[in-house]
């Protein structure tokens, strides 16, 4: 995959480092830059997706792990806290990221930038619709109390999440949280298809008479 590293793409990953250093809070090109980078890489990924693919597969089922440990833990959080308060409603959120470890199993590792380049694109005001993580939307509880399966998008038809990937690879079930990093984030397919290790955010957030407003829990998961 050496044509996913050239001098026009380094150029490219050069100006998203230096923006993204000068711009503090402010990020008025960074969504430009990432998409005009993600557009490149990717088609020339697709090019090459036989070769990816056992990738794409591995990462799919990596972090279908790590959603299954957050949907757990968040409802052991849930039901502990409904547990204990009774007169008061409770809102929980939990989100799933990316490790701040830049992958260690992708082929591009040479280049003093390549971590600063990772914390660009975790930066999820910098790139803003990673917002919630590797998701669209948070976990919820209790609103969106449904089953793991239909959380992960299993109730769907085989082949519907990776219909932007390929749609003639009918055997393959991804989950919809690879859709949404694949087409809808300003990731690259070969910046997530290499992540194994992922971080769990989890909060809640109720009113009661001891002021206590907010219970903040972050887990790291890896396999």
């Amino acid at each position: 995959m050496n044509e996913l590293q050239d001098d026009y793409i380094t150029c490219i990953e050069k100006e998203i480092a230096w923006t993204y250093f000068d711009a503090l809070t402010n990020y008025p090109n960074s969504d430009g830059l990432l998409r005009v980078r993600k557009k490149i890489i990717n088609q020339r990924a697709m090019s090459h997706l036989e070769e990816i693919l056992p990738d794409v597969i591995a990462f799919d089922d990596a972090l279908t792990v790590a959603l299954r440990q957050m949907y757990q833990q968040a409802h052991r959080i849930w039901d502990g806290l409904n547990a204990l308060i009774t007169d008061e409603r409770i809102v929980l959120t939990a989100k799933c990221c990316f490790s701040s470890e830049y992958p260690a199993l992708h082929p591009v590792q040479s280049g003093k930038n390549r971590q600063f380049l990772w914390n660009a694109l975790c930066d999820r005001e910098w790139n803003s619709v990673y917002r919630n993580g590797v998701t669209s939307l948070p976990l919820t509880l209790p609103e969106n109390d449904d089953c793991f399966e239909i959380f992960i998008g299993k109730d769907c038809p085989p082949s519907y999440w990776n219909m932007r990937l390929d749609p003639n690879l009918k055997d393959m079930h991804l989950t919809c949280a690879f859709h949404h990093l694949f087409y809808q984030t300003a990731f690259a397919i070969t910046d997530f298809i290499y992540v194994r290790k992922f971080d769990t955010e989890i909060n809640n957030n109720y009113c009661c008479p001891i002021k206590i407003s907010r219970v903040f829990a972050r887990v790291r998961e890896a396999d």
